[in-house]
């Protein structure tokens, strides 16, 4: 009788024994996840100081100063090493990438019901989807074929697409209703982003500098991106100090988008396009290296967004939305001082029939043609 009282019942001993792995289980694994979390943003933290530290540096790759024939050795095998392998990378998801904006544009176009959003916005990404198919996936495919045969222009083509993609499906990703093709948005949203990544820590960049012809203009395009930041990063700040002083709503554009769409626009210009317009403006006024390069990859991206934008207001007037504007007249102003700066910048890039391939060809092939 007496260990019959002194004995736990079966149940609450398996209970008992239950919550206390529970309990083990839940710390092990917040253990895990902050491990994790220290170990991404040490290896994130290095990774941003180091891009920064050779946007800064006038003199990483350029060849200006004499670098110790043993620190080249180890360096330039290692760094050939890794830009081939992020490369080859880059290249199969920006295939993949082309693969699969060609069918989602589309579906898209065909598929009159995928769109669920407002009358205006699902016109917009009907006109999206147009220009993917008809502008973005041919200028894709042909630089990644040419990249591919050597020619650095088309190295920048390349990432500048991969940019245009990335911008042009967050909106699909962020601001359209949820869809059918809502997990394909999703991937090449992401294959895009990392494709780009992979793709410009793959560019030698100092190789695409020393390419540029001395009388490019670069300080006139410098000028242009400046004139971009400033005026996209000004408009929009404008509005949000206005209304967050006076109450009073940003003024409607003549593409015309709902306000969580428009609140977006706001977000992704003022946090991507703009920092980047700035920082590719100061770098190519200095005729630092990453200029030439960050310049022409987002004047590309700007090109294209551009081409979206005009096909989204013919599409909105074509639907017959009230208020619809079918054409804008400062787009030719500005979409030609856009291209204008990109053709600049891609085409100063001096062809070098006896350095076919040095814009991806690593430090090593650069060092051992001089």
């Amino acid at each position: 009788m007496t260990s019959s009282t002194t004995c736990p019942r079966p149940g609450s001993l398996r209970g008992g024994q239950l919550g206390q792995r529970l309990r083990s289980a839940i710390g092990d694994g917040a253990a895990s996840l902050r491990r994790a979390l220290r170990t991404s943003v040490a290896r994130g933290t290095a990774a941003l100081r180091h891009l920064l530290r050779r946007a800064a540096d006038p003199v990483v790759g350029s060849g200006s100063d004499p670098v110790p024939a043993e620190g080249v050795t180890a360096a330039a095998a290692g760094a050939g090493t890794t830009g081939a392998a992020d490369r080859r990378l880059a290249r199969r998801l920006s295939v993949a990438v082309a693969g699969l904006m060609a069918a989602s544009s589309v579906a898209g176009l065909t598929w009159r019901g995928l769109y669920r959003d407002a009358p205006a916005n699902a016109a917009t990404f009907r006109a999206y989807d147009l220009g993917s198919l008809t502008v973005a996936t041919p200028l894709l495919a042909g630089a990644l074929a040419r990249a591919r045969r050597g020619s650095p222009r088309a190295e920048l083509l390349w990432a500048g697409m991969l940019a245009s993609v990335v911008y042009t499906y967050a909106y699909h990703v962020f601001g359209a209703a949820f869809n059918a093709l809502f997990l394909v948005h999703v991937a090449l949203f992401g294959l895009a982003a990392v494709a780009l990544v992979l793709a410009l820590r793959s560019l030698d960049v100092a190789a695409i500098a020393d390419r540029i012809r001395p009388r490019t203009p670069v300080r006139a395009v410098s000028a242009v991106l400046g004139l971009l930041a400033a005026s996209l990063g000004g408009m929009w700040t404008w509005f949000s100090l206005r209304f967050a002083v006076t109450g009073a709503p940003p003024e409607e554009g003549l593409l015309l988008q709902p306000a969580p769409v428009g609140h977006l626009g706001y977000a992704m210009d003022l946090t991507t396009l703009v920092p980047g317009y700035a920082t590719a403006s100061v770098l190519l006024w200095r005729r630092r290296p990453w200029g030439y390069v960050l310049g022409a990859v987002l004047l590309v991206a700007s090109a294209v967004v551009q081409v979206d934008y005009v096909l989204a207001l013919a599409a909105q007037a074509a639907a017959r939305i009230p208020g619809a504007t079918a054409f804008d007249p400062q787009e030719p102003f500005i979409a030609a001082a856009i291209t204008g700066a990109a053709a600049v910048l891609v085409a100063g890039l001096r062809p070098d029939p006896g350095t076919r391939g040095a814009a991806h060809a690593g430090p090593a092939a650069t060092e051992a043609r001089r």
